[in-house]
């Protein structure tokens, strides 16, 4: 399992030209889910998103999490982080968990970071095509990969 979170200072998420969710300061996460990715994978993405320390003290350094702040996220299910492009120009996404292995994974890890920040988060809709408007702060983008610890 994949995760790019972006440090957001807003963000929007539109299905059909109508506003699905919205948040102010915190995260936007783009999950993409693999075909091996298990309940393990979730548990180890959701401690490591609810406890990242990326948003600045009153000394500017990095160290406080999305509690402290009392900030927001916006998961996103994105299976194209799971494109192969070695050959040829067309990519391939067989590493991509179909719907039916993803959805319960993805609905796992709105619940798990739900619990773990205390607060509903907003999403997006499995399988939607979505517009995402992002004001990335800092800008801070960061990878974590639950095959590669």
């Amino acid at each position: 399992m994949i995760a790019v979170i972006q440090r957001v200072s807003q963000a929007t998420l539109h299905i059909d030209s109508a506003l699905q969710a919205s948040i102010q300061q915190g995260f936007v996460v783009l999950l993409g889910i693999h075909v091996d990715d298990t309940t393990e994978d979730v548990a180890y993405l959701a401690g490591k998103i609810a406890g990242l320390r990326i948003f600045s003290d009153e000394e500017g350094k990095m160290n406080l999490d999305l509690q402290a702040i009392n900030g927001e996220l916006l998961l996103v299910s994105q299976f194209t982080l799971y494109a192969a492009t070695r050959k040829g120009n067309r990519p391939s996404f067989l590493e991509a968990a179909r719907p039916e292995q993803a959805i319960p994974l993805y609905e796992l890890m709105i619940s798990t970071l739900s619990v773990k920040l205390g607060k509903k988060i907003q999403t997006g809709i499995f399988g939607a095509d979505m517009q995402i408007n992002l004001t990335n702060d800092g800008p801070v983008t960061l990878i974590i990969d639950s095959k590669n610890p």
